[in-house]
């Protein structure tokens, strides 16, 4: 389902809005109302339920190699040489085909913050809370430096879209600094097993659904009103609150979806039908998914090929995103039946996990 939210932020691309959370795409009431609920629900709020997944896995990772017999260093080791591999995967992304990638900043985080699975909870929350703060400034100074108008990383032929691109690659630590809170979190919630025993935590799941959504709602207002045209922020100091607000209270709304899918998971139990087995196989083959929707919003972009950047209305856009999900889930399922994994996964573990061959020294007669 965070594979949904993620296509539903990217949609943007193809509307009048484009990258600015606060402009509105126009067209009809339907395109007025789904910028909204957009706005209010999935911009700034999906890309949180995102970096608490990595973290809790960062969690089961570790715990996999830090049991009984296993080894803490050993399991830092192969989260840092894990998180390189992120880093040079979300490199070849973001040149190859998107600009907005998550998956290198979760490496450069992976990479300097390894050593976060065995922080206390107190200094997970501490350094979370300090880390929102810092990132909620910075979001809010580039979308208000940005205006209006931020336009999509595209040049007049494959080549230059790609170098203009390739410049947005000193942002991954930036982008890293804005997830360190949700990951944090996350790492905390795997360690007490949160979503492993959501019988255990069933009270704190559902006061987290909901606070959290109304939370995130609410927050999003001041800029989900710009975006649909119903209000202006009178002086820049209380435009660039409302972009505060906004990314402040994002991480609400992706605490509260994974919440509430943990709930929902919890009252299916084993009783999966086609649809739900379709959906793990999804979540399974996550990072190949991810990066399969990516080919969408490059050929529907790029200025040489169909050239839809900003064409489309906010509903038609998000149409386009429902559509390549559905797809996305349907080849999971395809492969989850022929036993095969994600290509993005195996080459993941593969890369991580090898061991370096070292030569035999010979021996002397």
């Amino acid at each position: 389902m965070m594979l949904l939210l993620i296509a539903l932020a990217h949609s943007r691309m193809l509307h009048a809005g484009g990258l600015s959370f606060t402009a509105p795409a126009g067209g009809g009431p339907i395109d007025v109302a789904v910028q909204w609920l957009l706005t209010s629900l999935v911009d700034g709020r999906s890309a949180p339920l995102f970096g608490l997944l990595f973290g809790y896995g960062l969690v089961q990772l570790t715990r996999r190699h830090s049991g009984p017999d296993g080894d803490p260093a050993r399991a830092r080791r192969l989260i840092r040489r894990r998180g390189v591999w992120l880093i040079v995967f979300g490199a070849a992304h973001v040149i190859l085909l998107y600009s907005g990638d998550v998956i290198g900043a979760y490496g450069v985080f992976a990479v300097a913050l390894a050593g976060a699975v065995s922080w206390s909870g107190r200094r997970l929350w501490s350094v979370a809370v300090v880390a929102l703060v810092f990132g909620v400034v910075v979001h809010a100074v580039i979308q208000v430096a940005a205006g209006q108008s931020v336009p999509l990383p595209v040049g007049a032929t494959v080549v230059d879209s790609a170098l203009l691109r390739a410049a947005a690659l000193p942002i991954l630590p930036i982008a890293a600094l804005s997830m360190v809170p949700s990951v944090l979190i996350g790492i905390w919630a795997g360690r007490m097993r949160v979503l492993e025993q959501p019988d255990r935590y069933r009270s704190l799941l559902r006061r987290t659904v909901l606070l959290g959504f109304p939370v995130a709602v609410l927050g999003a207002q001041p800029v989900a009103l710009q975006a649909v045209g119903v209000w202006t922020p009178g002086t820049p100091g209380v435009g660039v609150f409302a972009l505060a607000l906004f990314a402040a209270t994002g991480i609400a709304g992706g605490l509260a979806f994974a919440a509430a899918i943990a709930l929902v998971a919890t009252r299916i139990g084993e009783r999966r039908g086609r649809v739900t087995t379709a959906l793990v196989a999804c979540g399974r083959r996550s990072m190949t998914f991810y990066l399969a929707q990516s080919p969408v919003w490059w050929v529907a972009t790029e200025p040489s090929l169909l050239d839809l950047g900003g064409a489309l209305g906010a509903a038609a856009a998000a149409g386009v995103a429902i559509a390549t999900w559905v797809v996305t889930v349907v080849i999971a399922d395809v492969m989850e039946r022929r036993g095969r994994r994600g290509p993005a996964e195996a080459l993941l573990r593969h890369l991580t996990y090898r061991e370096r061959t070292r030569r035999p020294v010979p021996t002397r007669p």
